[in-house]
């Protein structure tokens, strides 16, 4: 699905492409030549995410043993980049324009034109956000928050060329221009900042949360702990590496079966493609006040409380119950 609603983006930034081309030879507004300058990096960004999100969706090979996600990075980082460039292009032809003006022409048809080209980048730029964020892919919500931002300085754009209609205040083009240029080189600024952060694995402390919340809501009474918790996703795979601690006396069949438990639970929960590896530690005695387990016959002291999973404690390489 990711790849069919990418295919759908590249061809609809060509179409409205080409109309915002056309706005501008109509009306010779710089306003409206950055809407075009702004859709030639949707153009690219919708080609690039487009073989980005195919690369991604194949399996890991010999060379890349953990799949091709981290691809999603490089292509959003790329998206952000050109958006960067597309601004400071803008700022330029914004400031020519006010030294040397140009007059301007069919300003209505521009705005028609120009308006119908903003509500189609709205709208499929929520649907792509809303599927990115379902299915987790960096690249159809970077491709929808870029959509979205389009959209948004498209309306601006609108916006500008009436007041100018009505004002008949010429200089309002590159003023209006400018203001928008600086949103699009805050959002550029935004998406490659991300996909740095992805690069280099910083952690996603929101997916982490979230896994670490649903394991405690879902933990079973002999999973006595869990530590030295990472949670990294790549593309729609997501890996998860941790310690978890069973009754020592357990066979590794036993050990195994509960190991695929909590695989498929997550797997319930994430839509995700899962690859868990998990560490097996034996529980010492002084895990045994940790120990929900109601009929061990190996412990060594009382029963007291489990020690709650959250971020603060999972993520820690030691043992919980020494302290």
């Amino acid at each position: 699905m990711p790849v069919r609603i990418q295919r759908y983006i590249a061809i609809l930034s060509v179409v409205l492409f080409l109309g915002k081309l056309w706005a501008w030879y109509l009306t010779h507004s710089v306003t409206v030549l950055t809407d075009a300058l702004e859709s030639t990096v949707n153009v690219i960004a919708g080609f690039i995410g487009l073989y980005s999100i195919i690369l991604a969706a194949k399996p890991r090979d010999i060379d890349h043993p953990y799949g091709h996600g981290k691809v999603e990075f490089v292509s959003s980082a790329i998206e952000g980049a050109l958006i960067f460039i597309a601004g400071l292009m803008i700022i330029y032809e914004a400031i020519d324009q006010l030294i040397h003006p140009k007059p301007l022409h069919k300003l209505d048809v521009g705005i028609y034109i120009v308006g119908a080209t903003g509500l189609l980048n709205f709208a499929f730029g929520t649907y792509a956000m809303i599927q990115g964020k379902k299915q987790r892919s960096l690249i159809l919500e970077s491709a929808g928050k870029h959509l979205r931002v389009d959209a948004y300085s498209t309306f601006a754009i609108v916006l500008g060329l009436s007041l100018i209609m009505l004002t008949k205040v010429q200089w309002l083009d590159s003023a209006v221009a400018i203001l928008i240029a600086i949103i699009i080189l805050v959002t550029g600024y935004k998406l490659v900042r991300r996909s740095i952060a992805g690069i280099m694995d910083e952690a996603d402390m929101k997916l982490l949360n979230d896994v670490i919340a649903y394991l405690q809501q879902n933990r079973k009474a002999q999973w006595i702990d869990l530590h030295n918790m990472r949670v990294v996703q790549y593309g729609d795979v997501l890996h998860i590496d941790a310690h978890m601690t069973l009754p020592w006396y357990y066979t590794v069949k036993e050990a195994d079966t509960e190991i695929h438990q909590l695989e498929d639970m997550i797997k319930q929960h994430f839509a995700n493609q899962l690859e868990v590896f998990i560490h097996l530690d034996a529980c010492q005695p002084y895990q045994c006040k940790l120990c929900a387990l109601p009929d061990c016959k190996e412990r060594t002291a009382p029963y007291t409380a489990q020690h709650e999973w959250k971020l603060a404690n999972v993520w820690y390489d030691s043992k919980h119950g020494k302290e």
